[in-house]
């Protein structure tokens, strides 16, 4: 039988893939199978792929071919639902795959379930310190190459100004507009100072609320978590996290001022804050990403301002809308 050739796709199983592998049949017995191995030479001899006609039916370990009775069929001795990817499936995702399920080889198929080739497990080994590298240059900075994280660390002191001050640039325009909404609001802070008392506390922790999102998005997008597998639950843990705040945050207000209106303001601007912080959060950095920016200069401070011209503006709408 001459196995489908795989197709040279960059950084897919099939790239990596190779059919100078022992092949047998399900009938063949495992005397039959390691003799017509001798005096060959294969590209792989750990696993012995088990095919009927061209579809793959088992993989076979060569230590299970030689403990076994040579008059035992292979069928018997074969793993029958062994691990296998198609030719497109990402590299990293069928290194993975196949140390989960402690294989010496992964088998690939193509898209009509014809055998293709094995992985052979020194390839696995280097897709996996591959990605190991590329995820570690990525997370500190979110860049796709150890060279390029090593640029941005080496780079020189104008680079460095160039790559900061934009994102800095429209922090700066975030100070100056909350600046304003707090200047628009001074009749309401005079009239009752108590107000102006929790909103950095609520602005705090807002924006600690979506430091944490954030930080979990970023490692996420880095070793290839979409954020669609992500936005739903971190949504709901912003709005639960933002609940309890609240919680705690009228407690302490209706106590220690006995002003149930202001603690009731104060906590339905937490609950909203904290959610709209972490969605925030979870869209910045995607959005970077789709633009090809670095979210490790972009994220922060954006984010940071969007965040506090927010938690800005729903607190003082609440409390406008509670006091007035």
């Amino acid at each position: 039988m001459t196995p489908t050739k795989p197709t040279a796709l960059l950084d897919t199983a099939a790239a990596h893939a190779t059919a100078a592998v022992p092949i047998a049949r399900p009938d063949d017995t495992a005397d039959m199978v390691l003799k017509a191995m001798q005096g060959k030479t294969f590209d792989c001899a750990s696993v012995i792929a088990v095919c009927n006609a061209d579809r793959l039916a088992g993989l076979v370990t060569v230590e299970r071919l030689l403990a076994a009775d040579p008059q035992t069929p292979v069928r018997r001795i074969m793993d029958a639902k062994p691990p296998k990817v198609s030719s497109g499936t990402d590299q990293e995702h069928a290194a993975w795959l196949a140390v989960q399920h402690g294989e010496p080889g992964l088998a690939v198929v193509d898209a009509r379930g014809r055998f293709v080739g094995v992985i052979p497990p020194q390839q696995l080994l280097r897709v996996l310190l591959e990605e190991h590298d590329e995820d570690m240059a990525r997370l500190g900075g979110y860049l796709r190459r150890s060279a390029m994280a090593r640029e941005a660390s080496e780079e020189n002191v104008p680079a460095r100004l160039w790559h900061r001050l934009p994102w800095l640039g429209i922090g700066l325009l975030g100070v100056l507009g909350s600046a304003g909404l707090l200047a628009a609001s001074e009749a309401r802070l005079s009239a009752n100072l108590a107000v102006a008392f929790f909103l950095p506390g609520i602005v705090y922790l807002a924006a600690a609320v979506g430091n944490q999102t954030q930080t979990l998005v970023i490692r996420g997008l880095s070793v290839g978590v979409g954020i669609r597998r992500v936005a739903g639950r971190e949504a709901l843990t912003g709005l639960l996290v933002g609940a309890l705040l609240a919680v705690a945050m009228y407690g302490v207000v209706a106590v220690g001022w006995r002003d149930l209106t202001l603690a009731t303001a104060v906590g339905l601007a937490v609950v909203a804050a904290s959610t709209v912080a972490t969605l925030v959060a979870m869209a910045l950095p995607w959005l970077l990403q789709r633009a090809g920016k670095d979210p490790a200069f972009g994220s922060g401070p954006v984010a940071t301002i969007i965040q506090d011209l927010m938690s800005i503006s729903i607190y003082l709408g609440t409390v406008t809308l509670l006091l007035s």
